[in-house]
């Protein structure tokens, strides 16, 4: 289901918490020009062509055969389709948090990556169950058990190999707060909070670890958020601005310019040429 807005079309999971289809079987409700979901996504590539491309937050990707991607919830997406080979699940947050422990996927998607060819046989064994399992009686909690032998294969090219000291966990945190709060809260002190240390402390360990700053990463995602709206939806600036927490306009205005060289109106207008 795609909600009719002014905003950019949301894709919904409705009555399943979980759905699979292949990428020849997918029609446009499921690749419908820029979109975002509600839920994540995991779209295995088998097979592409020589052109094959897929946009997301205004990035374009060339995709290979074998390429897989994670789409976390509110990343924009967009992909036309052209005969790709391959599979998609849309699985409800409750699901993936559950049955996929892969902490950078949850707080920022995965960009494509290549699957490993001695993971592929193992791979396709898992998804045949899934499909089999979803186009029969659809158990849930065999699903779930499927879906996290899939994400445990997938998930060792992503994860680092060494376990996580406590500042690049910190770090974890800080991005799924920062996730969850950003439009809210915009000051370094409430996450430090929330992560039980001082200020000072966590941009130390944000330097150290990002070179950068709390007040900086908070600022990039309120521009991310930004320059999705200006490209893809059609909320006018003023709109934009008390949807991002702003309430004065001008002052967004000034600060997205401040951090992008440019007006909104002006990154709205070129985008659409």
């Amino acid at each position: 289901m795609i909600t009719p807005e002014k905003e950019i079309p949301v894709h919904h999971l409705t009555s399943e918490e979980f759905q699979m289809s292949t990428l020849s079987a997918a029609g446009p409700e499921n690749f419908h020009d820029v979109h975002r979901h509600n839920f994540f996504e995991i779209i295995w590539f088998r097979e592409v062509h020589e052109n094959s491309r897929l946009e997301l937050d205004f990035e374009s990707y060339e995709l290979e055969n074998n390429h897989i991607c994670i789409i976390a919830p509110g990343q924009a997406f967009n992909m036309k389709l052209k005969g790709e080979e391959g599979y998609a699940m849309a699985i409800s947050r409750e699901i993936f948090n559950e049955a996929c422990d892969i902490e950078s996927v949850i707080t920022g998607g995965e960009l494509p990556f290549l699957l490993n060819p001695e993971n592929e046989n193992t791979c396709l064994t898992i998804i045949s169950l899934i499909e089999r399992e979803y186009k029969t009686t659809a158990r849930t909690e065999l699903l779930k058990a499927y879906l996290k032998a899939f994400c445990i294969i997938i998930g060792e090219q992503i994860i680092p190999q060494e376990p996580l000291l406590n500042d690049r966990q910190r770090i974890q945190e800080l991005v799924g707060l920062i996730e969850r709060h950003y439009i809210v809260h915009k000051e370094t002190d409430f996450y430090a909070a929330q992560l039980k240390i001082t200020g000072h402390h966590l941009n130390d360990v944000v330097r150290l670890l990002r070179g950068t700053t709390v007040k900086k990463m908070i600022s990039q995602r309120l521009i991310l958020e930004a320059k999705r709206e200006l490209s893809f939806g059609a909320l006018t600036v003023k709109e934009i601005a008390f949807k991002l927490g702003f309430n004065d306009a001008s002052y967004f205005s000034r600060f997205f310019k401040k951090h992008t060289g440019q007006t909104p109106d002006y990154f709205k207008n070129s985008e659409k040429r």
